[in-house]
């Protein structure tokens, strides 16, 4: 049996080199120059040999303080945190707005309730209408001053 650097490779797996070489030029680990030359050599290789030979100086794994930058939430996630905040900050905004509008709203309410009664009286008494009081001590319409 063949041993494993000289069984032939295929497409999938010179694309899969070839992004992890892509990936150690975003990590830092390769200059454009050399990333360049490993993608062509990655693209022309045979084996597992020939490409085992273009990663073998890059770390498998992630060391321990790239470990921690990895585990950073997404982006997508903040955003829904965020936006939550910000829709249970609205929402309270919006609670004690009603709040405060239904507080004066009362004040208000008593406020034409009265102006609405006192508004009628001084009306009535304007227009010649006939109060209570003047039902009883006022001087009386269309009989003699004096009688009864």
């Amino acid at each position: 049996m063949a041993s494993h650097s000289s069984i032939r490779a295929s497409d999938a797996d010179r694309e899969a080199v070839a992004e992890r070489l892509r990936h150690a030029a975003v990590e830092g680990r390769l200059e454009p120059d050399e990333l360049e030359e490993r993608l062509h050599a990655a693209l022309r290789a045979r084996t597992y040999g020939d490409l085992r030979r273009l990663h073998s100086d890059l770390p498998t794994k992630p060391t321990a303080w790239e470990r921690r930058r990895t585990d950073v939430t997404p982006a997508a996630r903040v955003a829904l945190v965020v936006a939550m905040r910000v829709a249970m900050a609205l929402a309270v905004v919006i609670v004690v707005l009603v709040v405060a509008a239904v507080m004066a709203a009362w004040w208000v309410l008593w406020a034409l309730v009265w102006l609405g009664l006192w508004g009628r009286r001084s009306c009535s008494a304007r227009l010649g209408a006939r109060t209570r009081w003047d039902r009883a001590h006022g001087p009386q319409r269309g009989r003699l001053a004096g009688t009864r």
